[in-house]
């Protein structure tokens, strides 16, 4: 096809004519795999005289075949393109990357990652000359843009794998020093300058994000980086061109500068800046940077934090790294001294002004409050919020250095409590009364525990919250709710204040302000819990379920469900009088968040995770009333068009039946040959979990069908462990979700624990063994600023993984070299602390809902990392705030046949929760028992080995592992107890 044919084509894919543009599809299915076809959707994309939008769909179908076809998944998979059309792609995107709009950029960026992933350096050996080469002279910004790219595909690799990065640092960082020199010195720089420092800040951000490549601790060469850094820290940004939108300021370049290097030097200092955490090797670095570096950087942080004093303005974003250096430099005593003589300005005059409501929260709370409310309950938000990065920052002062700083804060908030208290109404400072309110429940957990002021916390919500439950003011009648749902468990001497509380909290669901009466739900699920006596709810009960639903019928919200499931559980019974009445308005409620989805197929998870929730809560009413059958009948109406939906093709999960066919009846599922049920398990799982059609979410129950299977049938399929464990590697390299990654992995895990040695010599088979663990290891690493993990999350999770990496330790040193031995090591530890923690967590949850006197409160756990770091194996956006990507997106949905159906990276939390209830063969294994009979027999059989590995570790693995041992030990007894008492018990029966 020729060009204007081929351009024809295109025009007809953006037309507003169905029929027009599915012939355009139709067309362009049929000629895509023609000679040519690829170079000429190329032509036309750097077509300058070609119309922007048939570029521009150009574009979009250019990358999205050359992300399906470049590089075959299957081992005997016909190439689709051939070789000559690749050399020309590879010869021609180079030169014109740097030349097109950004918004065809953007598709030719992704389109190289794609390509560099595959072929770099193997297939593109001459990549790494051609950005040397333009490095040089006048194509710049083109050399930075790919070398950008191919930073990116090693950020996340390590040890071995990350062996090109030293051969790109070694050929390239030079040059990227002395273009850095170069910008830095330009006196009055354009916004293109800004756009060159970035993309180096990118590069260098790649390149040490999980190790600082050698030639970086050179001193001298470091040195020069660091200077600088601290150049582009320091000056301040170019006062002209700096929009006056806010929206347009925080995406302009010259903040994107700042923002990316203090990125950098926050990530510096988190790595040498504690001498604990360093090796050996490392230590003199850390020393020396600690020396010359991280003082310098703490200064030059205070001083862009002190544009907010003085009314500047300062990027939410960089405000929030900036207090996180902070926050991390508290525990250090020669950052602390530092700190100390600017503390109290930090604290008082930019750190406490950041926690008090503000204009735009004003703005926000009176013209879009259900906004307002997602904002206020999202924790992706956090991650740009200086509100949470203060809290923090005064929660980390309060803790590592209290007996300083906790009297003299508290009495800060004091005084703000009284010169409100003394100020007329029209002159009330109420901003700065929220931001003390928000402190006092933002320091709970120390208050509660810390004296003079535990015995003061009654007094305090008497005198100071409990007024503002009728403030005229609706964000105070809101902080005042939330509040006072933070002390809701502690020990009132007087009950009348509790239940003055508690019946204001409920006075908020009917409150004129939609803010206030979401955070008085939230309040009341706190009061439900911590209520000694049901006759404080029991009369309001019907009141308060009829609040309740108004509510829902507003905001499709999770938790607002959470506090109904409290009530339910809590009044039992009790609730059969309503029980018909709420599992009609959860019904309707659960239609609605169906029908939202339906309607908009980009919906947000909100309505999705309500809808779940509906169907929990609907759950746990029938559970309390189980012991009335005649409901059941008045109920069943409403629920049966609910479990039709749910068990059609669109509702149902093919899981639990398929799960108990295996797990119930394993004999007969290895015995039987007509039909063979392992031969059409082995078909449905990997058509489903190679079809690139199907995204990630659609996938899930087929990694969990292959557990099923390795669990249950040990011993049994040797066979299948290579074909199950090559769709699972092949799906792995595709999957973009967190929680579809994490099952993945497990697979493999499961594979390790059924048979470890036939599984490793599989995967080096397969040539993946160091890309899987790698990938494994370094899923394990990522935890949240708050230090909880983000992969793993369930009890189950950690478990399989703990079995996997133990039964690895099980191998003979040929098979496990040492260096290996010692990482798995170390890893399953680190597991088997958190999988303890995890456990004992729950337990004392499961204790605190039978324990009405409990006087404690779990804080919300309300955190993200942000830097959209869990692609590691896959090709992410270049940066999640580019305005041209959100352009980029509009036009993508003007030319709906061309988008494709993976593109959604939203890992919710919902898909870690621990609700699933199927059981497995590993429920009787103790993983602590496990690991230590595992090591009995290393040391046992080669004792050599076993000293080597215990000499090598460091000082807290050896203290991990013989708590560990400790803890093991302990189990065994408690596992005998609980024999003991089953056995007694079926005796008795």
């Amino acid at each position: 096809m020729d060009l204007p044919s081929l351009a024809l084509i295109l025009q007809g894919a953006l037309s507003p004519n169905p029929e027009e543009r599915k012939a355009a599809e139709h067309s362009l299915n049929q000629f895509q795999y023609t000679p040519q076809h690829l170079v000429r959707l190329l032509q036309i994309i750097v077509d300058n005289n070609c119309d922007l939008s048939v570029r521009q769909v150009a574009s979009i179908h250019f990358k999205n075949f050359i992300a399906k076809n470049w590089a075959p998944h299957e081992p005997n998979e016909q190439q689709k393109i051939s070789q000559v059309d690749k050399d020309m792609v590879r010869d021609h995107i180079l030169v014109f990357v740097a030349q097109v709009p950004p918004l065809l950029r953007v598709q030719l960026g992704e389109c190289l990652k794609t390509i560099i992933h595959a072929d770099y350096p193997e297939q593109w050996p001459h990549l790494l000359d051609w950005v040397k080469h333009n490095l040089q002279d006048q194509q710049v910004y083109g050399a930075l843009f790919v070398l950008r790219i191919l930073s990116r595909k090693y950020e996340f690799k390590s040890d071995e794998e990350r062996t090109p990065v030293y051969r790109i640092v070694e050929e390239t960082f030079h040059h990227l020093l002395n273009i850095f020199n170069r910008l830095v010195q330009i006196v009055n720089p354009s916004l293109e300058v800004a756009d060159l420092i970035k993309l180096i800040c990118k590069i260098f951000w790649s390149s040490i994000y999980l190790e600082i490549p050698k030639q970086l601790l050179d001193p001298n060469v470091f040195n020069a980086w660091m200077i600088l850094f601290l150049n582009v820290l320091e000056r301040p940004v170019p006062s002209e061109g700096e929009p006056a939108d806010p929206e347009q300021r925080k995406s302009w370049g010259w903040w994107k500068v700042k923002k990316w290097t203090v990125h950098i030097l926050n990530r510096l200092y988190t790595r040498f800046g504690d001498l604990k955490l360093q090796n050996p090797e490392n230590r003199a670095f850390a020393q020396m940077f600690q020396k010359n570096y991280a003082g310098k950087i703490l200064e030059c942080h205070l001083n862009l934090l002190n544009r907010i004093r003085v009314g500047g303005y300062l990027p939410d974003r960089v405000t929030n790294l900036i207090l996180q250096y902070l926050s991390n430099s508290i525990s250090k005593n020669s950052m602390y001294n530092l700190l100390q003589p600017r503390l109290d300005v930090l604290l008082f005059e930019i750190v406490f002004p950041l926690m008090c409501f503000n204009d735009n929260d004003q703005k926000l709370w009176d013209e879009d409050p259900h906004e307002y409310v997602r904002k206020g309950y999202d924790i992706i938000e956090d991650l740009y919020s200086p509100r949470t990065a203060s809290m923090d920052f005064v929660s980390e002062l309060v803790r590592k250095r209290g007996k300083e700083n906790l009297q003299k804060f508290i009495q800060f908030i004091v005084g703000i409590f009284k010169r409100y208290d003394e100020t007329p109404v029209e002159y009330k400072p109420y901003r700065q009364k929220d931001g003390a309110l928000l402190a006092i429940g933002a320091l709970c957990d120390k208050l509660k525990q810390t004296e003079p002021y535990k015995s003061e916390l009654e007094r305090m919500l008497v005198q100071h919250v409990f007024p503002e439950f009728s403030s005229p003011v609706g964000h105070l009648r809101a902080k005042a709710a939330w509040v006072a749902g933070q002390y809701a468990h502690i020990n009132f001497s007087d009950q009348n204040n509790f239940r003055k509380a508690l019946h204001s909290v409920v006075s908020g669901l009917r409150d004129p302000e939609l803010p206030v009466r979401v955070d008085s739900v939230f309040a009341l699920r706190s009061f439900v819990e911590a209520c000694r006596d049901l006759n404080e709810i029991r009369p309001i009960l019907p009141q308060l379920l009829d609040e309740f639903f108004k509510l829902m019928n507003e905001v499709e919200n999770e938790d607002l469900v959470f506090t109904l499931e409290t009530i339910v559980d809590k009044f039992g019974e009790e609730m059969a009088p309503y029980a018909l009445g709420l599992c009609q308005n959860l019904a309707a409620a659960f239609w609605r968040c169906m029908n939202t989805a339906e309607a908009d197929e980009d919906a947000d998870d909100p309505g999705a995770l309500a809808a779940v929730g509906c169907l929990r809560a609907i759950s746990t009413i029938l559970e309390s009333v189980s012991r009335l059958p005649h409901l059941f009948v008045q109920i069943e109406p409403t629920l049966l068009p609910i479990m039709r939906r749910m068990l059609t093709t669109d509702g149902q999960d093919i899981l639990v039946p398929l799960d108990n066919y295996i797990s119930r009846g394993t004999a007969h599922f290895l015995t039987c040959k007509e039909p063979d049920y392992q031969q059409s398990l082995w078909s449905m799982i990997s058509s489903i979990m190679a079809d690139k059609n199907l995204e990630d979410g659609d996938i899930e129950p087929a990694p969990k069908l292959i557990e099923v299977v390795f669990q249950n049938c040990k011993g049994q399929v040797d066979h299948w462990v290579e074909p199950y464990l090559r769709i699972t590697v092949e799906r792995l390299r595709r999957a973009e979700k967190s929680y579809l990654k994490c099952l993945l992995v497990q697979v493999i895990a499961d594979a390790l624990y059924y048979n470890s040695s036939l599984t490793l010599s599989i995967l080096h088979k397969l040539g993946v063994a160091t890309e899987v663990f790698n990938l494994w290891f370094q899923m394990l690493q990522q935890v949240k600023k708050n230090g909880l993990r983000v992969n793993f999350k369930r009890e189950h999770d950690k478990k399989v993984c703990c079995l996997g990496l133990t039964s690895l330790l099980a191998l003979p040193a040929d098979q496990l070299p040492g260096e290996a031995l010692g990482r798995v090591f170390r890893a399953t530890l680190d597991l088997l602390v958190a999988y303890k923690e995890q456990v004992a967590e729950a337990a004392k949850d499961e204790e605190a809902e039978d324990d009405d006197d409990m006087d404690g409160f779990q804080t919300d756990d309300e955190d993200d990392d942000g830097d959209g770091s869990d692609k590691e194996m896959g090709v992410d956006a270049e940066d999640g705030d580019e305005a041209d990507s959100i352009r980029l997106q509009k036009l993508a949905a003007q030319a709906r046949a061309f988008r494709p159906h993976d593109e959604d990276d939203d890992d919710s939390d919902d898909d870690f929760s621990d609700d699933e209830e199927l059981q497995s063969p590993i429920d009787e294994v103790d993983p602590f028992v496990f690991f230590v009979d595992t090591i009995k027999v290393m040391q046992a059989s080669d004792p050599l080995r076993f000293q080597n590995l215990t000499q090598t570790l460091e000082f807290q693995y050896q203290a991990l592992a013989n708590g560990v041992a400790q803890h093991a030990d302990q189990r065994r007894v408690e596992i005998e107890k609980e024999k003991v008492e089953k056995a007694s018990a079926a005796a008795t029966q």
